[in-house]
């Protein structure tokens, strides 16, 4: 820890593990609004962030709640699962294409990237929404897994049903 008059303190979010800067600094250096994935306890949050100087500016948001209360994902339902992952990035992505965004890059902070998660499933979302996002096709999660035949096989008519809510509202 820096504690001498020559030596220099680290950045807070740096010390508390909440912000990787490097990383950062390569995302923002590209010019493009980032799409940022976060899973919290309860459910997944996509939002389209663009950099400002007086701080960033998050100008299209969708969550696993927005799921529940906009476009009939049943309540008993995780809103964290890959499915609503899945769900929740093709909303943002229908969004973000209807407010004039069509590309951008992937922000998942300081998750892990391991293949097949519910990061990546957030991506594959935005992607078949129509949003250009720079991936690889070998880290995007399978077509079973997102209609959640792994999970329960009535899974498959709900995520159905929820995507032609949303394809119907933008």
């Amino acid at each position: 820890m820096a504690r001498g008059p020559r030596q220099r303190n680290q950045y807070r979010r740096r010390v508390s593990g909440e912000t990787d800067y490097r990383r950062r600094l390569k995302l923002l250096k590209s010019g493009q609004p980032r799409a940022v994935v976060r899973i919290s306890n309860t459910r997944a949050v996509c939002q389209i962030v663009t950099w400002d100087k007086d701080g960033d500016k998050v100008s299209v948001s969708a969550t696993g709640d927005d799921l529940v209360t906009k476009y009939g994902w049943p309540e008993a339902n995780s809103r964290k699962n890959i499915p609503a992952s899945y769900l929740t990035g093709f909303a943002l992505g229908k969004s973000a294409i209807s407010s004039g965004v069509d590309e951008a890059v992937l922000d998942i902070g300081l998750a892990a990237s391991s293949s097949g998660s519910r990061v990546f499933a957030a991506l594959k979302g935005m992607v078949d929404a129509g949003l250009e996002i720079p991936h690889g096709d070998n880290v995007l999660p399978s077509e079973d897994r997102i209609n959640g035949a792994h999970i329960d096989d009535s899974y498959t008519k709900a995520i159905e049903a929820t995507k032609k809510k949303i394809e119907g509202a933008f």
